[in-house]
C-alpha cells in the first residue's frame, strides 16, 4: 500500500497557472487590417488563452514597420508581454530601440500601443541621435519611428536648437 492520497496527487496535476500553449523560436507577425505593422522574435513564448496573453521570455527581437510597410525601427529586449485583443506590447529589462533616422533609446520598460501609434515609459531614458547629442530624462513619450519624441523630465546638454 502506498502513502500517497489520491486528493494530492489529482491536484498536483492540474494546469492552473500553466500557458495554455509554449513554442520556441517564434517568429509573430502584427498587422493592422492586413498591413504588417511589426515582426517580433524570441526564442521562447508562452500563451495564456483566458487572459489573452502572450509572455516572450528569450531575447526579443522588434521589428517596426509604418502604414506603407516600411521599416521605421527595431527594439530589442530580455522579455515581452503582448495582449492579443489590442497588440498592446510591454517589452522589459535592458530596452534598446533604434530607429533608421538614427535615434537610440535605452530603458527599462517601454509599451507600444499599436491603436494609438505610440511608444512610452515612465522609467529613465537615455536618448542618443544621429548629431551626436545624449539626452537624459525620466519619462518619455513618441511615434514608433522616433521622429516626434518628447522626455518628459529631461535632463543633459543638447545642441538642437529651439526652434527645430
Amino acid at each position: 500500500m502506498s502513502c500517497s492520497n489520491r486528493v494530492d496527487d489529482k491536484a498536483a496535476n492540474t494546469r492552473a497557472g500553466l500557458p495554455d500553449q509554449e513554442s520556441w523560436n517564434v517568429i509573430i507577425t502584427l498587422t493592422d487590417h492586413g498591413v504588417t505593422r511589426s515582426i517580433v522574435r524570441s526564442g521562447h513564448l508562452e500563451k495564456y488563452d483566458d487572459r489573452q496573453f502572450v509572455l516572450l521570455d528569450q531575447n526579443v527581437d522588434a521589428d517596426f514597420f509604418d502604414e506603407m510597410e516600411n521599416h521605421t525601427t527595431n527594439l530589442k529586449s530580455v522579455l515581452a508581454e503582448v495582449e492579443e485583443g489590442n497588440d498592446f506590447m510591454r517589452a522589459m529589462e535592458n530596452v534598446v530601440v533604434v530607429s533608421d533616422s538614427g535615434v537610440t533609446l535605452y530603458t527599462d520598460t517601454l509599451v507600444w500601443d499599436s491603436q494609438e501609434e505610440l511608444i512610452y515609459t515612465e522609467d529613465n531614458v537615455i536618448l542618443t541621435t544621429e548629431e551626436g547629442d545624449t539626452l537624459y530624462g525620466i519619462g518619455f513619450e513618441s511615434d514608433i519611428a522616433l521622429e516626434n519624441w518628447r522626455i518628459i523630465k529631461p535632463s543633459g546638454v543638447t545642441s538642437i536648437k529651439e526652434d527645430e
